[in-house]
């Protein structure tokens, strides 16, 4: 990698901020490979710079690991980003996704991983509060933070000699490119209506008993606050409602089973959004800035198919849906939510070039295709008119996706093992091609112990693996390098782009350009499929939101009017509380 560029600089920053605030540069050092030239700049310094104190050109390499927290470094001092960003953080992640490492994938981890000398993590800690207490900082103080800033330069020189034999060119080069496109991503952040958050805030061990009371009503599955597993069997019971159950013959309680039933039966979606809101949400948590924005770290590559995984507490997204429509644009402004349409099921029919399942996603309506092609809808048929049926064949085609079996499948659609199995088998007779591919991923992974993407995301397979996840993982991991592609292009071509959310990307934009904001991005997400996709493209749709609508999942709409019902009541209490008889 080395020999490609004229001047290879290993750079570090350190940096502060408050919980939704973009970061606030305190030093920077940078060292040259070839000529052992080394950058020292305190924040006075740094802030005095128009650019960059080293070559960010097309014949320049930028190193750094966790390269996001340094382009966003960039970003805070108004500085164009590097040509070209090399993120050892994102190739140690592939290098061992899907490995156990005692020490985690931080540099101190990767270092142990190759037997490197590091910094003691205690030591790291205590620098780490230091440069986090602010100023004033004595002047013994700042040279140990330099010296610290430094160490971890140096760290990087150290381990790219062990990691650049396992670089893949452009590739690696393109996951670099990636991390620049999440420090936009992380610096931009998502608009918060503030006042309807501080509310929430300062309400909510009311509302979460109020809720209880409220939603529980219907189902009456609560003690105080506590979910009876017991009174919930005997609710699915009385209203015929079949549910998944773990070997040992307890209902499946977890949080994917409980989101998918409620898509499955909506008449249990209250109860998952209650179930969600009073188990494990703090909305102190949520991270918002002094400027109404909530950004917080989007942990790029975290997962084993290599999606971003932010923290649920932090992100606007994590928390139980309803929470989300305390996203708001600024006045003036609008935002779109854009998600590729059934991406899952045309990654699927595209890589296994399944020319059925490619003529499906390509009607408009897979799921309405496929019951067509399967024979149990005539060709006349409509969503309207076959709805019934088209809900079948949809969750059968998303049991495919997810690897469930009749069992979970009969469950999901409300009938028979007998009939989940008839579904099943109608898939794998109308998609042979599709089924022929899935099953040799599965042995090519389970021969090879690895698993690839289209551009080298790898997972390493150890002891015995889970068959369903092989199946699906093309179908993740893709989708992630597809999301990334066109984060990447977005985020270039200056459109302002607040977030990936799985599938998606939320973009804001003045009401003016908004529509046309839209239209850009969805063409770039159209190219960007197709590129991962050899040449089949993507659909995308696109809710808009535009000042003063607030964001809203259909969902959670009635759990946000429950809550705010709840407001209502308790600031009327509050206020009639306030008066002083006469």
């Amino acid at each position: 990698m080395r020999e490609r560029f004229k001047t290879v600089w290993f750079v570090d920053f350190e940096f502060r901020g408050g919980p939704g605030d973009a970061p606030k540069v305190v030093c920077m050092v940078a060292r040259e490979l070839h000529t052992g030239k080394t950058i020292k700049l305190w924040e006075d310094e740094l802030l005095g710079a128009v650019r960059p104190p080293f070559e960010i050109g097309m014949d320049s390499l930028i190193v750094a690991y966790y390269a996001s927290a340094e382009m966003s470094c960039h970003l805070s001092l108004g500085w164009e980003m590097p040509q070209n960003v090399l993120d050892l953080f994102t190739e140690f992640r592939v290098l061992t996704n899907g490995l156990s490492l005692p020490c985690g994938s931080g540099l101190l981890g990767a270092l142990a991983y190759f037997g490197l000398d590091a910094m003691a993590g205690a030591e790291k800690d205590r620098m780490r509060d230091l440069i986090l207490r602010g100023r004033p900082w004595s002047n013994e103080e700042k040279k140990e933070i330099l010296d610290y800033c430094e160490s971890d330069v140096l760290a990087l020189e150290r381990l790219l000699s062990k990691i650049e034999p396992v670089l893949d060119g452009d590739r690696s080069l393109l996951r670099g490119r990636y991390m620049k496109a999440v420090a936009s991503m992380e610096v931009s952040g998502i608009p918060v209506d503030v006042q309807s958050l501080e509310k929430l805030r300062r309400y909510w061990e009311p509302i979460r008993q109020k809720l209880i009371l409220k939603i529980d009503a219907r189902y009456g599955v609560y003690e105080g606050v506590t979910f009876k597993a017991r009174k919930f069997a005997d609710y699915l019971a009385n209203n015929n409602v079949p549910w998944p159950v773990l070997s040992s013959g307890s209902l499946a309680l977890d949080d994917d089973t409980f989101r998918e039933m409620a898509k499955a039966h909506p008449m249990i979606a209250p109860l998952h959004e209650l179930r969600a809101s009073i188990s494990k949400m703090r909305l102190s948590d949520l991270s918002v800035g002094f400027d109404g924005r909530n950004r917080c770290m989007l942990s790029a590559f975290r997962s084993r198919t290599g999606r971003n995984q932010p923290s649920n507490a932090q992100f606007c997204f994590g928390p139980a849906v309803w929470v989300r429509s305390v996203i708001q644009p600024r006045p003036g402004y609008g935002l779109a939510y854009i998600d590729w349409s059934q991406q899952e099921f045309g990654i699927a029919a595209a890589l296994s070039k399944d020319e059925k399942m490619m003529d499906a996603y390509l009607s408009g309506d897979p799921y309405l295709a496929f019951a067509k092609q399967a024979g149990a809808v005539p060709e006349s048929g409509t969503k309207k008119s076959h709805k019934a049926a088209r809900e079948q064949f949809k969750q059968c085609v998303l049991a495919v996706q997810y690897g469930m079996g009749e069992i979970s499948l009969a469950a999901r659609i409300g009938k028979s093992p007998a009939r989940a199995r008839e579904l099943l088998h109608l898939h794998r007779s109308t998609y042979p091609t599709f089924w022929k591919w899935s099953d040799a991923v599965v042995d090519c992974a389970n021969l090879k112990n690895s698993i690839f993407t289209v551009f080298g995301w790898r997972l390493t397979i150890q002891d015995r693996p889970n068959e369903r996840s092989l199946r699906n993982f093309p179908m993740q991991a893709n989708g992630a390098e597809m999301l990334r592609l066109a984060c990447i292009f977005a985020t270039e071509a200056g459109v302002r782009v607040c977030a990936p959310v799985h599938d998606a990307i939320l973009i804001e934009a003045p009401l003016l350009t908004l529509d046309r904001e839209i239209a850009r991005t969805q063409e770039l997400m159209s190219r960007a499929s197709a590129i991962v996709l050899g040449g089949f493209a993507l659909r995308s749709d696109a809710n808009v939101i535009r000042w003063p609508d607030r964001y809203a999942d259909e969902r959670g709409t009635d759990m946000w009017k429950a809550v705010w019902e709840i407001i209502g009541e308790l600031e009327a209490s509050d206020v009639a509380g306030s008066v002083v008889p006469t």
